[in-house]
């Protein structure tokens, strides 16, 4: 995966929008077409109090609501500390989604003002797809598209 022509691309496409919604769509649609391993690639906004809800995604089916305290994106909202997961099924209390899924890996998404928008969610039917250069990179492009964020 080409981190620097995706951050390139992403960062020409979002150019001045601040919209949370719309930059999630856009950052979701990139990254889906670019990892080649990630099957589904999108975001969990906070819609309330310890609460996630589905936002843009690209993939089958994902999980509508997933409360903070379950699962690994739950845990990352908890924690606002990025995981990868190699296995789901060693990951106690993962919500499968779908029943494919291998590996997952999920960062919190913060805007400028350091308020936690949601999290960034990719899962692969592939075991241990996803490296540590992806989480970092990853978080680069996210602190990077959604500093200016509503």
């Amino acid at each position: 995966m080409n981190y620097d022509e995706l951050a390139t691309s992403i960062a020409a496409l979002c150019h001045g929008e601040t919209d949370a919604v719309a930059l999630m769509a856009t950052v979701a649609c990139e990254v889906h077409n670019s990892h080649l391993l990630s099957d589904w690639t999108g975001f969990y906004r906070v819609v309330g109090p310890e609460l996630l809800k589905i936002g843009p995604y690209q993939g089958g089916h994902g999980c509508l609501v997933i409360p903070f305290s379950r699962g690994v994106c739950g845990a990352v909202a908890r924690s606002g500390k990025a995981l990868i997961v190699p296995d789901v099924d060693d990951f106690p209390g993962h919500i499968a989604c779908a029943s494919s899924t291998r590996s997952e890996l999920v960062l919190p998404v913060w805007n400028g003002a350091g308020t936690l928008l949601g999290v960034f969610d990719l899962d692969s039917n592939t075991p241990a797809a996803f490296t540590e250069t992806d989480a970092v990179r990853l978080a680069v492009i996210l602190a990077d598209v959604f500093r200016h964020a509503a």
